[in-house]
């Protein structure tokens, strides 16, 4: 029996890149191409404390069964010494049994960290770490807040493949300025390759990483322990809001009981015309259960087939106090 096979050597790929460039995209991009008979666990890590990217991969996934999502939401999953890494990890590897590991850090998260994590004696026999593919939007480089950014220069610095994602959309010369970022802030051996939507041949993702020798000692924060708040039971108001703060942006989440049911064409009206950085949500509304993800690039809109609960994330270098009050309002009376 499977459960009897002891787990040796589990191909493991870390995919990082700073907010909004396509990594959940690219994920369900690797699910939908995944073999029918390969089981697949994917640890997802979120800035915000709510968790919105569980929902998404697991409302969306095609095709449906052996994938295993688990969430660590709160900003870096390697705080408090790796813990509350090591315990999603752990669990997710104890019920998954898995065959491919996928790991998403938060696009404000710190790569060299997490792989410091996974390097550790008590993985090394556990997981072999593939190649790390970090997604760039090379049109973010004339934009001191991302090149002036410690982590989206280290998620480029630990890459063996870095992508340019959204080529689509990139004006002329935004290559060329990717090529020399890339020549500049990456390894000598690091690949670069242009791609659409987060379709990236999974060819890219085979292969031992060859990162080990540039991990740099592992920075400090002063992070209580706490309950996460995505786990915590929602009081009797039906919601529940957080926050977090760090890396120059702040987030703001809210959790509702499915009994709030939104109103789907004025949430629709509130959410095109947000402007943020960033904003994920899954929304149990009077037409449905719908996943929404705004970028830089404008509000995209999917229906879900499943959906515990509505939450929504923002983050930004501000938030507006008002929002609360605006989406509070697109609850079906």
């Amino acid at each position: 029996m499977r459960s009897e096979q002891p787990m040796l050597g589990v191909p493991t790929h870390m995919i990082t890149g700073f907010l909004g460039v396509g990594k959940t995209s690219a994920i369900l991009n690797l699910i939908a191409a995944k073999p029918s008979n390969e089981r697949w666990a994917i640890l997802v890590n979120e800035f915000g404390e709510i968790g919105i990217d569980g929902s998404l991969l697991q409302g969306q996934q095609v095709p449906k069964g052996n994938v295993f999502i688990r969430e660590v939401p709160g900003g870096c999953m390697c705080c408090a010494a790796g813990l509350p890494m090591q315990i999603a990890l752990n669990q997710l590897l104890s019920e998954a049994k898995p065959d491919r590991l996928l790991i998403e850090p938060t696009g404000l998260g710190h790569p060299k960290e997490v792989l410091q994590v996974l390097s550790t004696a008590y993985y090394r026999q556990l997981l072999s770490l593939q190649k790390n593919i970090t997604l760039v939007d090379a049109r973010k480089l004339s934009d001191s807040r991302y090149t002036d950014h410690e982590t989206f220069n280290q998620q480029i610095e630990i890459a063996d493949t870095v992508v340019g994602n959204k080529r689509d959309l990139y004006q002329d010369g935004d290559v060329q300025a990717l090529q020399d970022y890339v020549a500049k802030v990456g390894r000598p051996d690091t690949k670069l390759i242009f791609a659409e939507y987060g379709v990236i041949p999974f060819s890219e993702f085979e292969g031992n990483t060859s990162v080990h020798a540039y991990l740099a000692h592992p920075h400090h924060h002063h992070r209580h322990n706490k309950p996460l708040v995505s786990e915590l039971p929602i009081p009797e108001s039906g919601m529940l809001k957080a926050v977090n703060a760090g890396e120059g942006f702040h987030s703001a989440g809210w959790r509702f009981s499915p009994e709030k049911i939104f109103e789907h064409s004025k949430l629709r009206q509130l959410l095109v015309e947000l402007q943020l950085e960033r904003m994920k949500a899954v929304f149990i509304t009077d037409s449905g259960i719908f996943g929404y993800n705004l970028t830089e690039d404008g509000l995209t809109e999917v229906e879900l087939d499943e959906c515990v609960e509505s939450r929504i994330e923002l983050i930004a270098e501000t938030i507006d106090e008002a929002f609360e009050a605006h989406l509070l309002r697109c609850i079906h009376d």
